[in-house]
């Protein structure tokens, strides 16, 4: 089966134009593609994850990744899919962020002699003359048209500032720039993502002319990963040092018994044949199916000895008499308050939620023990009590063996 045939059969491919063109580029091996990623935070997340995957389908085939770092959009921020206005960074901020993301991508595309290549759309946004942009480009665009996009629409009533406003214009921007320095010649993105992505295709058609062809292709990938890219204890990172492997691991092992076969479909690089198989799997099965799933995963972002790590520690602590191998969450002093800490703040402290009121939330259900016993609110532990490490248990499938260090 050839790539595009491929892409299709996993469930990925949402809308295409072109799609003739697309599919002999694509399964040719001959087109030189991009994907945008706005450094919004130090890590990309589990939602990146799923593009990052895509990207290296694609370069296996054959064709060339340009990865987009979006060091100019971000000073913007993309009105997509928000209920309001994300909060601005400073340049000092986003630059950190891109330095970032450039290391962790760099673990799954491969760069050397030119298989690849990494841009910051720093280069060319920041120095745009208003003026000049307003008259070569903005001339391009109906707002009429702007504002029947999905990605305005729904933020017309809550109110959709004119920075904001401008990112579609950036965005297509960005595909006319990587046209005309790289030979770009088509852009990928989540199915929110669409208007944008005809934006720059547009764009590039009217500068250029009808010989300039450009194609977009979006994924229903990306809208999933950004459902997926969030948990109730917050975002699932790539960084090791923000999700561990093990709570990496944790999370593909938990997804729903509806979700497995589709998330394997959709990330892993396991044959298709081997995963038809696996669709008519049930009860136990899919448990199979989700350790299969969380070990891929892990093994992809972690490595195969942080996998294997991973897959036999949830094995022992889910096994009988098992939950001496819970993982460690070091309790440090700054934890503490008048050499105590509470429940809620223990819980916070061992990162199995990211807020105190969250916490509480889970304590008020019931779904909170220590060394097997539930606890209100009030309860507190003292260093002592935590010198030796304590077992706390969040829902059914949530453990961290909490120790004080010093």
């Amino acid at each position: 089966m050839k790539i595009y045939e491929e892409l299709v059969e996993r469930g990925l491919i949402a809308q295409v134009t072109d799609e003739k063109e697309i599919r002999e580029l694509v399964n040719e091996g001959k087109a030189v593609f991009y994907i945008g990623f706005d450094p919004t935070a130090d890590s990309l997340h589990v939602g990146h994850f799923m593009a990052l995957c895509l990207m290296k389908r694609l370069q296996m085939a054959g064709n060339k990744p340009v990865v987009l770092i979006g060091g100019g959009t971000a000073t913007i921020g993309d009105p997509s899919g928000r209920t309001d206005m994300r909060k601005m960074m400073t340049m000092e901020t986003i630059q950190h962020n891109v330095e970032c993301f450039k290391k962790q991508i760099g673990r799954f595309i491969d760069f050397s002699d030119g298989k690849a290549i990494i841009v910051n759309n720093a280069e060319w946004l920041l120095d745009l003359n208003y003026i000049e942009l307003l008259r070569d480009v903005g001339a391009c665009f109906s707002v009429n048209k702007m504002l029947a996009a999905e990605c305005y629409k729904q933020r017309m009533e809550r109110g959709l500032s004119f920075l904001e406003f401008n990112y579609m214009i950036m965005q297509s921007y960005d595909f006319l720039e990587l046209y005309k320095r790289y030979g770009c010649n088509m852009q990928f993105g989540g199915d929110d993502q669409w208007s944008n992505m005809l934006g720059g295709t547009e764009l590039i058609r009217k500068k250029l002319g009808k010989d300039a062809y450009a194609m977009t292709i979006t994924l229903l990938l990306n809208s999933e990963g950004k459902k997926m890219g969030k948990t109730q204890s917050g975002a699932v990172w790539l960084d090791p040092a923000k999700t561990s492997p093990y709570d990496f691991y944790q999370y593909w092992r938990n997804v729903d018994d509806a979700d497995v076969i589709k998330c394997i479909k959709l990330l892993t690089f396991l044959p298709l044949d081997e995963i038809k198989k696996m669709e008519s799997w049930e009860g136990a099965q899919l448990n199979t199916a989700k350790e299969i799933l969380a070990y891929e995963l892990t093994k992809l972002v972690h490595g195969e000895d942080e996998a294997a790590k991973a897959q036999e520690q949830a094995r022992a602590l889910f096994g009988a008499g098992g939950e001496a191998e819970a993982p460690v969450a070091e309790i440090g002093d700054d934890a503490f308050k008048d050499e105590k800490i509470d429940l809620i703040g223990l819980l916070v402290a061992a990162g199995m939620v990211p807020t105190r009121s969250e916490g509480r939330r889970a304590i008020d259900q019931g779904g909170v023990s220590v060394d097997g016993v539930k606890y209100d609110i009030t309860k507190t532990f003292t260093k002592e009590d935590l010198a030796g490490g304590v077992l706390v248990k969040k829902g059914k499938k949530s453990f961290k063996k909490a120790v004080y260090v010093k």
